[in-house]
């Protein structure tokens, strides 16, 4: 297997929104859910990124149990959001995102290869702030929600400047 070059690792480094890992992967250290980057060698001295987000179906985060058929289509607008990324990016990907749920989370992967390591990174993190903020849209009201809901409405309320 080819070595990730230095400028890769340099690139994640110097970025504030992730911390590499022992297996070689980024973490994403801005969102409360597990988004990791894995840069990988490809031809041309072009990088690929490897993004795989995960996110807590609804019923994992509220007090009270949310009916089958709610979070059936709690989950079904989540993904059909999430496929709709197109324009988060610096530079236009083909990003064809898979969504798969296990009862548990919801797991949004994506990939795409940049020769532009720096752009690269900026662009993985843009997708996964893009899940996060498509997770928060979908909150549905009337739930007593846990975290790390409860951490983003907080989030989201003293960045709009709401007590």
């Amino acid at each position: 297997m080819t070595e990730l070059p230095d400028r890769v690792h340099s690139a994640f480094r110097d970025h504030t929104s992730f911390e590499k890992r022992p297996d070689g992967a980024y973490e994403s250290v801005t969102t409360p859910f597990n988004g990791v980057v894995t840069p990988i060698p490809a031809e041309n001295g072009r990088i690929q990124f490897e993004i795989t987000v995960s996110v807590p179906m609804l019923n994992q985060v509220t007090e009270d149990e949310v009916a089958p058929i709610v979070e059936e289509g709690w989950y079904e607008t989540f993904e059909l959001r999430v496929v709709d990324i197109y324009g988060v990016t610096k530079k236009e990907h083909n990003l064809e995102p898979i969504v798969e749920e296990d009862g548990v989370d919801a797991t949004v992967s994506a990939s795409f290869t940049d020769i532009n390591e720096r752009r690269g990174v900026d662009d993985a993190g843009a997708v996964i702030d893009y899940v996060e903020g498509t997770y928060v849209q979908g909150i549905i009201p009337g739930y007593e929600y846990t975290d790390p809901v409860t951490q983003l409405i907080s989030r989201a309320r003293n960045a709009a400047g709401a007590e």
